[in-house]
């Protein structure tokens, strides 16, 4: 039996020294296949992680396509997370943050790349000189010593620049980025013209729909945070797969392709678990981006409105808001704060503790282990070859660190990338016509919503004609089911009605702000209407300005107008001693603060005459001006031919214009010829009638005073 056993371990042993043998003679091609098995395993898992695969996004495909929640309601956060959604967004993005390969952000990334290659390559020689360093001083060789510091201070030289230049490259990438994402974006939101509508996106994004609150704050933080993180995480990236498959290409070739592959596989299974176990950070950069843009408006509407707010002594209200919003970012905040915390000490502990224990005994395979093909070395050999190795681990393992780090990049990237898709995307369905809008309830309605579902016809004439329109609001509201009437040019029509019941629809529809439902418009086009509310807009700027706007001087000199036919338009509306009064045609003011509401008016007026467009609206636009001004403006409006669209009470104005459309304020309307004359006395005969009623319950108690008197001397 023990010769049994003798000859049996004999018979192993030769077998195994056999298998040495054979596999020392084929270990290099053993080595390259295990180091192309391991770039693949690298690139592929670095692929399945970065695409989200296996990871639910939390919403179904309309939901994520349309930039809902769950439930589908406009302004509900949807679930983002790196999915296929993601890089069909990032995709679309990129196509326009870089036009082409010859473009200037294609050369910036080339450049970037060619530096991240050069900083690998340094890090390389770094590590090797690293072991050079210590076995110089193990062997005490003092001159080899000091020949490699002198090398480790010359390679500082091109070190230094690299990442200098890596670091001034990737923040002109940013800039780049966003010069281009801001561009386009500026000619979608401010662009005249549009594909399948009359521009004007900026109004309908704000008023007729409710996807987008705040598209000033999208359109300044959120896609200078998108260019920023797009920028990073190239680099966070690129430069950490180069790095751990060179790194690892070159600790293969020093302890051996079978330790590292081991190593991989603990590597992984650790990676695995850390990976499920990482939160959402995509989902809570969007939502915090979300809440700071809520916390923003609810400022600006403080700012906007101040003067109200001032007036009613609304400060505890306001404060209170403002603090209910500030309260929703910072519990937000702190959740995510606290979610970090718990994430970064478990990622912390696996990356940097946990996979450095397995390199550690990784670079203690060749002093413990014969490595076949592999000479024995000294001591001072095995030190360099110890310290250059666990450099090489050290950065290896750094890198490794960055690509898992790089998921939580990444998925703060598709945070802002959903934000600034949400603004491309509304803008696209915008110019579409296609609006999300909370409708009121009386448009589920059978009725209502097939008006709602209709869609009339816009004709471009001379004259403006509404032939069966109906007028709804953009929240659904019908305000008229059928709206008919005829104005030709010249002809100035007066339109009176309560409040809330269409005035101000019908001009917006004219404008082409609001959407035809239904019926035939036949109008001119937008630019031959100018409006003038009864608080107008004056914008930064000069004097100058103010009356030409939007022209800027150029546009004035090019149609051959000059500041003296300025102070001539100015004269028309009694304000030509505004010029010497606020120092010239260049002086420049907060002119809403400078000028009193009545001149103001007065400055729309004289903007009207300059520009003398076909037709003028105006919504209570001489309520502020004295009646004898009002008469002068509105003879000289008829003089330049302006055919005048009004909405006023003033009795003044009445004799000025020729029909009416007079709203009964339940949906019923009438329109006809003015006869200013009949109306004033009618209107005189109302007022003396009402007055003499008021004084009815004072002679009925004057006669019941009487009898009293009458009865008491009998």
């Amino acid at each position: 039996m023990a010769v049994f056993s003798t000859l049996r371990s004999k018979d192993l042993s030769d077998r195994f020294v056999k298998f040495s043998k054979a596999y020392s003679a084929h270990r290099p091609a053993v080595q390259r296949s295990l180091n192309v098995i391991f770039v693949a395993w690298v690139l592929g898992s670095t692929y399945r992680s970065l695409s989200g695969s296996g990871r639910s996004s939390g919403s179904s495909p309309s939901n994520k396509k349309k930039g809902k929640g769950k439930a589908g309601e406009p302004g509900k956060p949807a679930r983002v997370a790196v999915d296929a959604v993601f890089y069909q967004r990032l995709s679309a993005i990129l196509r326009i943050v870089i036009p082409g390969i010859r473009s200037k952000e294609a050369l910036l990334l080339f450049m970037h790349s060619s530096l991240l290659i050069f900083r690998t390559a340094i890090s390389l020689y770094v590590a090797a000189l690293d072991g050079k360093i210590v076995a110089s001083l193990v062997r005490a060789q003092p001159l080899q010593f000091f020949w490699n510091i002198l090398r480790w201070l010359l390679v500082a030289i091109p070190a230094t620049w690299t990442n200098s230049w890596l670091s001034y490259v990737q923040n002109k990438l940013a800039i780049a980025y966003r010069t281009r994402l801001t561009q386009e974006v500026m000619k979608q939101y401010l662009g005249e013209e549009a594909e399948g509508a009359d521009g004007k996106i900026y109004y309908k994004l704000s008023n007729l729909d409710d996807r987008i609150k705040n598209p000033d704050q999208m359109i300044t933080h959120d896609i200078q945070r998108f260019s920023t993180h797009l920028a990073a995480i190239y680099s966070n990236l690129a430069k950490p797969i180069l790095d751990v498959i060179l790194y690892n290409y070159q600790l293969s070739q020093n302890v051996g392709a079978e330790g590292l592959m081991f190593m991989t596989v603990l590597v992984n299974a650790t990676a695995v678990l850390l990976r499920y176990l990482t939160p959402p950070f995509g989902m809570y950069t969007a939502l915090s981006a979300q809440l700071s843009g809520s916390l923003r408006h609810t400022h600006s509407r403080l700012a906007e409105f101040s003067e109200e707010i001032a007036f009613l002594g609304g400060e505890d209200t306001e404060k209170m808001l403002v603090e209910r919003e500030y309260a929703t970012v910072i519990k937000h905040e702190n959740k995510v704060l606290s979610r970090r915390w718990w994430f970064g000490c478990i990622e912390e502990g696996v990356i940097k503790w946990l996979w450095g224990s397995f390199g550690l005994v990784l670079c203690a395979v060749p002093v413990f282990f014969k490595i076949p093909g592999v000479s024995s070395v000294d001591l001072g050999g095995r030190t360099e070859g110890f310290v250059t190795n666990r450099r090489l681990l050290l950065s290896s393992s750094d890198a490794f660190g960055r690509v898992m780090y790089s998921y939580k990049d990444l998925s703060e990237l598709a945070g802002y990338t959903a934000r600034v898709s949400l603004l491309l995307d509304t803008m696209k369905d915008v110019r579409a016509g296609k609006f999300e809008k909370a409708l009121v309830s009386s448009a589920s309605t059978e009725e209502n919503a097939e008006i709602l579902q209709g869609r009339g016809q816009v004709i471009e004439s001379e004259d403006i004609q509404f032939e069966n329109v109906p007028i709804v609001t953009p929240n659904g509201d019908i305000l008229v089911r059928s709206l008919s009437f005829h104005v030709r040019p010249g002809q100035h029509l007066l339109i009176v009605g309560p409040n809330g019941c269409g005035k101000s629809s019908l001009f917006r529809i004219l404008g082409g702000l609001w959407p035809v439902y239904g019926g035939v418009v036949r109008k001119p086009v937008a630019s031959q209407f100018i409006l003038i509310p009864q608080r107008p807009y004056l914008s930064l700027g000069t004097l100058r300005d103010q009356v030409i706007y939007p022209h800027s001087k150029k546009d004035m000199e090019a149609r051959g107008i000059t500041d003296d036919n300025l102070l001539k338009i100015l004269s028309a509306v009694q304000m030509d001693n505004v010029v010497e009064r606020e120092g010239g045609w260049d002086s420049a003011r907060e002119w809403r603060e400078a000028l009193s509401g009545g001149d103001q008016q007065k400055i729309a007026w004289a903007r009207l005459f300059y520009h003398q467009p076909k037709y003028a609206v105006l919504d209570e636009a001489t309520s502020l001006v004295p009646t004898d001004i009002e008469g002068l403006m509105m003879e000289y409006a008829t003089k330049l031919g302006i055919t005048l669209l009004t909405v006023s009470h003033r009795p003044s104005l009445w004799k000025y214009h020729a029909l009416i459309l007079h709203y009964d304020g339940q949906g019923g309307y009438v329109f006809t010829k003015l006869d200013a004359e009949k109306r004033l006395a009618l209107q005189e005969e109302k007022q003396t009638l009402e007055a003499k009623l008021l004084e009815v319950p004072k002679m009925k108690a004057r006669l019941a005073e009487l009898k009293v008197l009458a009865e008491e001397r009998r």
